[in-house]
């Protein structure tokens, strides 16, 4: 079976693994949270992932750097809904904790990810 580009990244592993402690940590939230913060919590985790393996996929450094750039806005997202699953006592501060690390260290490789395909264009920013 051929394996894709995407699928050697690190950091495209080290989200998936991310997105199946959010599915696991998730199950023990509220029902009247399935079609709240539930389903906005994983539906972004997910992204996170999509987008890199969608970025990966981009001919050309600036819009491979685009999508890596997206990851990394879609992870900070994900950062703000365990904070409020946090207060609203939806998320233990071990949990709480564990799962921001983990997002500070795919947050970490992606803007490596990023300052290295966009230091193949002209304009190269970081984020």
């Amino acid at each position: 079976m051929k394996q894709f580009s995407f699928e050697k990244l690190d950091v495209w592993q080290k989200a998936t693994d991310f997105i199946t402690d959010i599915y696991s940590i998730t199950e023990s939230f509220p029902d009247t949270e399935k079609y709240g913060l539930t389903s906005q919590i994983r539906r972004a985790s997910v992204s996170i992932a999509s987008n890199i393996a969608e970025g990966s996929s981009r001919k050309t450094p600036r819009d491979k750097a685009r999508f890596y750039n997206i990851a990394y806005s879609t992870a900070i997202e994900v950062l703000n809904q365990l904070i409020i699953a946090e207060k609203l006592n939806m998320l233990d501060s071990d949990k709480y904790r564990t799962l921001r690390e983990d997002l500070e260290e795919i947050t970490r490789m992606l803007n490596g990810l990023h300052k290295s395909t966009n230091s193949q264009t002209k304009d190269a920013k970081r984020f």
